[in-house]
């Protein structure tokens, strides 16, 4: 795990890329590394989260600021930004059934090919899907998600990058940060090794490649 400033962090990350960004309406959404996103215009982003949030928070400053071509989400009713894209053919917006989403993010970070999930049987979410029966029972095959870069945001992190999560901010921070070829966190606190409990470190030190400091 290095250390690096958030410029350097976004500085990393090239047009076009993929990344799961953690957050539920913004909460426990990497702010700052959202901000400089914008600031440093990366463009035809693909994006992989629980939602877009709203026009100025989270995700939502990247609808606005229209740096995506493609969000893979399991809602956008509360930002009408990301719906008149939507609507114009600006962005492609893939609407995932929540527990289906978190699933398929965790697939990717367990290094499965996908999951079997009877949600979506018999409805428009199972056209051009492959269904399998077991016992009698058909269930859709939706293939494992994996990302460029993860955006983690945390509590609390150590110097080796371990990672610990507060309430409901925790959401889809510790899949994320399983199933991306980088992880970038950007932690409200800071503290030195050992500060952290060995049974309060939700995601551990190996999978954290950067933590953003100041400077």
């Amino acid at each position: 795990m290095k250390t690096i400033s958030l410029q350097d962090a976004v500085a990393m990350i090239p047009a076009e890329a993929t990344l799961m960004v953690g957050g539920f309406m913004g909460v426990g959404t990497p702010e700052p590394l959202i901000d400089e996103l914008v600031r440093q215009q990366k463009r035809n982003l693909t994006v992989i989260a629980n939602d877009t949030a709203a026009p100025g928070i989270g995700v939502g400053k990247l609808i606005t600021a229209k740096l995506l071509r493609r969000v893979i989400v399991s809602h956008i009713g509360l930002n009408p930004e990301t719906q008149q894209q939507m609507l114009a053919g600006d962005l492609r917006v893939d609407l995932v059934p929540q527990g289906t989403l978190s699933e398929r993010i965790r697939a990717g970070g367990f290094g499965l090919g996908g999951i079997l999930t009877a949600t979506g049987v018999g409805t428009i979410v199972a056209e051009g899907k492959q269904t399998i029966a077991i016992d009698g029972r058909d269930y859709l095959l939706e293939p494992a998600l994996r990302a460029d870069f993860a955006l983690v945001h945390a509590f609390i992190a150590d110097y080796l990058g371990n990672l610990s999560y507060v309430l409901t901010a925790r959401n889809f921070n510790p899949l994320m940060a399983m199933a991306a070829d980088t992880v970038v966190v950007q932690a409200e606190n800071i503290v030195p090794v050992g500060v952290v409990s060995p049974d309060h470190v939700m995601t551990p030190a190996p999978v954290v490649d950067y933590l953003v400091v100041k400077g």
